[in-house]
């Protein structure tokens, strides 16, 4: 099975199931590829049983092909990816995205969740 980003967004409906389905966007950020801003990619997944088995994203700008296997961990170009180890909250950075959703109960939702995050005394 498949299912695509461009055409679920199109209004085509889709329904996961325990087959083997690949999911693919073929231009993760639309709206940034359409402004050009440079943060696009080419995503991939790959889900059995409803459980994903492993995700590849190309960062097409970047040059840099981001690769994950579910208990093998992640890599991008090839050298393994951990996380920072950072406990303490006030040292990090957030980054968030506020999507395109802008129907009003949609953005009441968004705003709350920024209000929150927004009050906590992150580094930046």
């Amino acid at each position: 099975s498949f299912i695509g980003e461009e055409s679920v967004a199109a209004g085509e409906g889709s329904i996961l199931t325990d087959n083997p389905t690949w999911i693919i966007d073929p231009i993760d950020g639309t709206t940034n590829f359409v402004h050009r801003f440079p943060f696009v990619a080419v995503s991939i997944g790959f889900v059995v049983n409803k459980k994903i088995e492993f995700g590849i994203v190309y960062s097409c700008i970047e040059d840099k092909m981001y690769t994950a296997r579910k208990g093998k961990g992640a890599f991008c170009n090839g050298q393994k990816l951990k996380v920072s180890g950072q406990e303490d909250i006030t040292k990090s950075l957030l980054v968030t995205e506020l999507g395109s959703n802008r129907d009003p109960e949609a953005i009441k939702i968004i705003l709350s969740n920024m209000e929150r995050l927004l009050s906590i005394p992150i580094h930046g």
